[in-house]
């Protein structure tokens, strides 16, 4: 986030680095990301959201280093509202679910980093079996590998229920918004995953405004020109909302080279088909995962069965690290706690010597 002098704020997922400007040299394309610039009374609650996160990391702000709130611009006729997030608050966890369970015809979802969680999984499918057009746009690359196939192991359940997914062509989409039914829209900085929702300092500027919300849906459609969408199989198109559900065959994989010969061409036959009708078979994500984390671990457990010393000095690492986060916040809580003390005690001492010095006064008439 930005404040200028309380009367201009920008809220966005952009963050400050090379690569949200890309490189034409290298013909890298720009991230795509989006934000929204705040004008009137929200942009004091902007700056109140970068005071408590400033608390939270060094000293609080000095009261006079604050912008006076007589130096903001008037309200204008959009209803605004800053959320801002602090670990373990879950405030924009909360509000992604009423959202979702409100929606009624429309909920489309943008995100960097999707790795939803169970309830929210089980929210945005009840509310496409209710018939609502859910829709979710994230990235194809992204600058997190480790993420990605856990955000594709996430897509089946929502396909199954008729979600659409679309994964975005360009070099990296950074936007966090969302857009319901054509009247109520969030941007910022929060993504649809655990650590966003509970553990991350996080600030989103929720709109009540059909004018925005259209815009905002203008856009979406915009950015699905330049993504792929993402089908279950060939034969297993999605639904549209209303629409009755049909089982269809599972196909199941052959065996020894034949069915490597067969695998490899389907999936060439994937990525050529997504050039030309952007849509692409999803892949059996969850056994890719399964055979990684199986290799990772059983190679873990060999080292540490004869290298012990491998997992204990991480440990007592990071032990340290966590004693002495603690003891520093611990006595800084508590020196911040006696100087509130001291500072509403002192005015409480000076009105009692003052009354002494009264009653003194009249005992000497």
């Amino acid at each position: 986030m930005i404040a200028v002098d309380g009367r201009v704020g920008f809220i966005t997922g952009l963050c400050v680095g090379r690569m949200w400007v890309g490189e034409p040299s290298k013909r890298i394309d720009p991230w795509r990301d989006t934000g929204v610039e705040v004008r009137g009374p929200a942009v004091d609650d902007i700056e109140a959201a970068f005071a408590q996160v400033w608390a939270m990391i060094g000293s609080p702000i000095p009261e006079h280093e604050l912008i006076n709130r007589d130096t903001f611009e008037p309200p204008g006729d959009t209803a605004l509202r800053v959320v801002a997030s602090v670990p373990a608050t879950a405030g924009m966890f909360r509000l992604d679910h009423l959202v979702a369970a409100l929606a009624r015809q429309r909920l489309w979802l943008t995100d960097a980093y999707y790795a939803a969680t169970t309830p929210f999984v089980q929210a945005l499918r009840a509310a496409a079996r209710d018939g609502v057009d859910v829709r979710l746009l994230v990235p194809n690359g992204t600058d997190i590998p480790i993420l990605r196939p856990l955000s594709r192991a996430g897509y089946r359940p929502l396909l199954e229920a008729g979600v659409r997914v679309f994964e975005w062509n360009g070099t990296m989409l950074h936007a966090k918004t969302a857009v319901a039914d054509g009247r109520w829209a969030r941007v910022g900085s929060t993504n649809l995953n655990i650590a966003s929702w509970l553990g991350n300092c996080e600030l989103d500027a929720v709109v009540e405004d059909v004018p925005f919300a259209l815009a905002m849906e203008e856009m979406y459609i915009q950015d699905l020109t330049n993504a792929t969408e993402i089908v279950l199989d060939t034969r297993h198109k999605l639904r549209a909302p209303g629409e009755p559900r049909h089982t269809h065959p599972v196909l199941t994989s052959g065996s020894g080279s034949v069915g490597r010969a067969a695998a490899g061409a389907i999936r060439i036959g994937n990525a050529i088909g997504a050039a030309f009708t952007n849509r692409r078979v999803l892949e059996p994500v969850e056994a890719n995962i399964m055979i990684t984390t199986g290799t990772v671990l059983l190679v873990a457990a060999l080292l540490f069965a004869f290298f012990p010393r491998l997992l204990v000095y991480p440990l007592v690492v990071i032990f340290v690290w966590v004693a002495v986060a603690l003891l520093y916040r611990g006595f800084k809580m508590r020196r911040e706690g006696r100087r509130q003390i001291d500072s509403q005690s002192a005015p409480a001492a000076s009105r009692q010597t003052a009354e002494v010095d009264h009653e003194v006064e009249s005992k000497r008439e």
